[in-house]
């Protein structure tokens, strides 16, 4: 059982930074690919960014390409996303999901091919 614990949300105004952290307990966190998605209220959870195991390749969604930077560090077992220029549009829940899979897409952009997750970091965007 792999428990994931964000951190790093918080209130920012429009064109601000915020850098998010995702810790996992599992000593074999380099086996696991890792995303981030988030849910805004009344909205389906949406994948956001994702590195896989290995050779850390970086998946994004369109809307925050060139604005989001996902990495990791498997020495500390941690993945981060670093979220510049900032948009009342990014305001939601953050979550953190780990996965066996490796550098496959789609399967990396999907809820369902996730099988751990954390509770979530709030994020809000001002005008």
């Amino acid at each position: 059982q792999v428990q994931l614990v964000e951190s790093g949300g918080g209130l920012v105004q429009a064109g601000g930074s915020l850098r998010l952290s995702c810790v996992a307990s599992d000593r074999t966190f380099s086996r696991y690919s890792m995303a981030w998605f988030r849910q805004a209220p009344g909205k389906e959870r949406e994948f956001v960014a994702a590195v896989s195991r290995g050779e850390a390749k970086t998946y994004y969604e369109d809307s925050v390409k060139g604005r989001f930077t996902i990495s990791r560090d498997d020495a500390s077992n941690t993945v981060m996303l670093q979220m510049d220029s900032l948009k009342p549009e990014d305001t939601a829940v953050y979550h953190c999901a780990a996965t066996g899979y490796g550098s496959v897409w789609p399967h990396l952009g999907r809820t369902g091919s996730y099988s751990y997750w954390g509770q979530g970091t709030q994020v809000t965007v001002s005008e």
